[in-house]
């Protein structure tokens, strides 16, 4: 059996009516362990920080600047971009406000941390940074203040881009638990693409950072999400009648 179509089997099984429309499922979900998601999402965010703001301040080895590519010739600096780059933050908070269980809010908490920890331990053992692009930031508030708050530093892979794919990921997933329509999966999954382009037109990142991070999230999503099956359908097994 296939991931995809495992992850279809599943969805069958958590559905509770399939009359119920997929935003109001949705809606049902999103109050459970409330305090928890709020607090948990928090204090992860602030943690990560913690430690990215660290490595980034004080680097262990020389720092090694990435080198441009043809795509980054091709992506032109938008300072437009910074909303979209911004909205990482609302975005990676959407999965975990749609898991109902304590056991899933968990797993996520842990797979996306690992995913988070691979990054760091790069970050520590090899610090990166994006080249310095001919831009006068003062003209571009916005951007200008990004880049005194985030200097374009623990560059390779771009974590920005792997908790945006890991995020995306997961998202397509439950809402298609949920029946959510074609629309709400091509939203998904233009607003997931926008977040990764908007790492190469704000100059936090280059190419070859962008292609590490969806290569550390991508496949760190799938792991957890398989992980996931297989622990419903080992329950199922285990409790047929449920």
């Amino acid at each position: 059996m296939s991931l995809l179509q495992a992850l279809h089997g599943e969805q069958a099984l958590n559905e509770s009516s399939p009359h119920t429309p997929w935003y109001r499922q949705a809606a049902a979900v999103i109050p459970r362990h409330v305090i928890l998601k709020s607090i948990g999402t928090t204090l992860f965010i602030s943690l990560f920080f913690g430690a990215y703001f660290y490595l980034l301040n004080g680097p262990a080895y020389p720092t090694t600047v990435m080198p441009l590519t043809f795509l980054d010739s091709l992506i032109s600096f938008e300072p437009l971009a910074m909303p979209l780059y911004v909205s990482l933050w609302v975005y990676v908070s959407l999965p975990p406000a749609l898991l109902a269980t304590r056991r899933e809010l968990y797993g996520y908490g842990a797979a996306m941390a690992g995913t988070c920890l691979v990054g760091l331990i790069i970050f520590y053992f090899w610090p990166t940074a994006a080249p310095a692009a001919d831009i006068d930031w003062a003209l571009y508030p916005g951007v200008d203040f990004l880049k005194s708050m985030d200097a374009s530093g623990n560059a390779f892979p771009s974590l920005h881009v792997a908790t945006a794919i890991f995020s995306g990921v997961w998202l397509h997933h439950l809402l298609r638990r949920f029946g959510g329509p074609q629309w709400i999966l091509m939203l998904n999954g233009i607003w997931c693409i926008g977040i990764i382009y908007s790492t190469l037109a704000t100059r936090q990142h280059v190419a070859v950072d962008v292609w590490a991070g969806l290569a550390l999230g991508g496949p760190a999503a799938w792991l957890s999400l398989r992980q996931r099956l297989n622990t419903a359908l080992a329950g199922k097994i285990r409790h047929p009648s449920i």
